[in-house]
């Protein structure tokens, strides 16, 4: 598939980490979808798309046209349908916030179509875009919609999340969350419920998100893998808990991911490569 994408010109580029258009055949149908740092918008010009949560007790979703998801704290899995063709949002996990108009923490492990988020969007979204197939039309239209949507006046305590939320992704969710707390002059507890309310999860929660990121980015699988001196360097100092973590959040032990990943290495096209690992 083809990947282009960029950020977003300011203000937006606050909230979103980049905009984006995939197109083309996908190399595999199902997709295992790991916790990653970031909430979702995605409109699809083709479809269904088909997804799972690795909860069994939730039931399975369909969307043919689009939908957001909040920040997920599990994996889930996502079946492309024979022809890619989407537009979609990697917001930052604080980002989607001043987009949406309702409680974020409503769409933690969730997807809600995109006109019970944003209503009658997608039908006017699909009008502009047509047929055209110019990537860099398709995200001039999708950037003026979410200019549209960003509110005027930040929600309280959105700035502080923001700017906290901040020094958790630069530090890959190496610093502890009471020195966040004490440097930004609030208590533990008050921060918790800002992040509740502006990512649907605690700072504790993004900091973990983070720092699993950061380890499953920096496996190199051409060459022999240090599992130890890679969880350390991201902040894993119990082993026991490693294997646990990444068991919950891959549904595989880090060899069985290795050997997953040695079979089908990622092409680097973009983001959407870098975490997610085929299921088929």
């Amino acid at each position: 598939m083809e990947y282009v994408g960029r950020v977003p010109a300011p203000p937006l580029d606050r909230f979103i980490d980049d905009i984006y258009c995939l197109t083309g055949v996908p190399h595999h149908r199902l997709m295992n979808v790991p916790p990653m740092p970031s909430a979702h918008l995605f409109l699809h010009l083709d479809g269904p798309v088909r997804l799972w949560d690795s909860d069994r007790s939730t039931p399975p979703a369909v969307f043919t046209d689009g939908w957001f998801m909040g920040v997920w704290t599990r994996r889930f899995l996502f079946e492309y349908p024979a022809h890619v063709r989407l537009v979609g949002v990697h917001f930052k996990p604080w980002g989607m916030s001043p987009f949406v108009g309702m409680p974020v923490a409503e769409l933690r492990n969730r997807w809600a179509p995109v006109d019970a988020v944003w209503q009658r969007s997608v039908d006017r979204i699909r009008n502009r875009v047509g047929d055209t197939t110019s990537a860099a039309e398709m995200l001039r239209v999708l950037e003026e919609e979410l200019r549209s949507r960003l509110t005027d006046a930040p929600a309280r305590g959105l700035d502080l999340v923001q700017h906290t939320g901040g020094r958790l992704e630069i530090s890959h969710g190496a610093i502890p969350v009471g020195a966040l707390a004490e440097s930004a002059g609030v208590s533990g507890n008050h921060l918790a419920n800002l992040f509740k309310a502006h990512v649907g999860v605690t700072p504790k929660r993004v900091a973990r998100i983070y720092r699993f990121a950061r380890l499953i980015l920096s496996v190199d699988t051409l060459g022999p893998v240090d599992w130890a001196e890679l969880a350390q360097t991201a902040g894993y100092f119990d082993h026991a808990h490693f294997s646990r973590e990444f068991k919950d959040f891959t549904g595989h032990t880090p060899t069985e991911y290795l050997a997953l990943r040695r079979r089908f290495p990622v092409n680097g096209e973009g983001p959407h490569d870098m975490g997610p690992m085929p299921a088929d």
